[in-house]
């Protein structure tokens, strides 16, 4: 057998003694600037792997179709006269417009009472519309005051709209 000429030695033994560990700051610094260096390159990559791509720009009328104003749903009038009442105030809103400040405006939109005042046929059905109505916002806004001040206070028709809604549906619950 052929034995090694030379002796190895081991190198000696050190102790061993794990590193302190790193501060939350330093070891954050360091993964921000790894994940920098990554992102870098898979930028450079992107780059390089669509350079001979011929870009054409997308006309999105081709792509996207859909109807410009939707169809509105057929509405089923409920029987008793506040809540059909509240139903068509709601869809003068829908179709007119909403507006604040005033019951309605030039160009025909109303706000909750205007639209109320709008389609009752009698007194007595527009004050029980507006005391529904109330009632309807205060379910939702218990701070509420008057229905014009609920009205002034909104930034858009969405509120409004859904609320004469939720008052015919509680009309007609109760048989108004």
């Amino acid at each position: 057998m052929n034995a090694p000429q030379t002796a190895v030695q081991a190198t000696p033994r050190t102790d061993a003694r794990p590193a302190a560990p790193l501060p939350l700051e330093a070891r954050l610094a360091a993964v921000d600037a790894l994940m920098t260096v990554r992102l870098q390159e898979a930028s450079l990559a992107v780059d390089v792997n669509s350079a001979g791509i011929p870009l054409e720009p997308v006309d999105l009328a081709d792509v996207v179709r859909a109807p410009l104003e939707a169809e509105p749903l057929p509405i089923t009038w409920y029987p008793t006269p506040v809540a059909a009442l509240l139903q068509r105030a709601q869809a003068r809103m829908q179709v007119g417009g909403w507006c604040k400040g005033a019951t309605a405006d030039e160009d025909g939109a109303v706000c909750m009472y205007g639209a109320i005042r709008a389609e009752a046929s009698t007194s007595a059905h527009a004050s029980d519309a507006m005391a529904v109505l109330l009632e309807a916002i205060r379910r939702r806004f218990p701070g509420a005051e008057t229905v014009p001040s609920f009205n002034d206070a909104q930034h858009g028709p969405h509120w409004p709209v859904r609320l004469l809604g939720e008052a015919a549906d509680l009309a007609n619950a109760r048989d108004l």
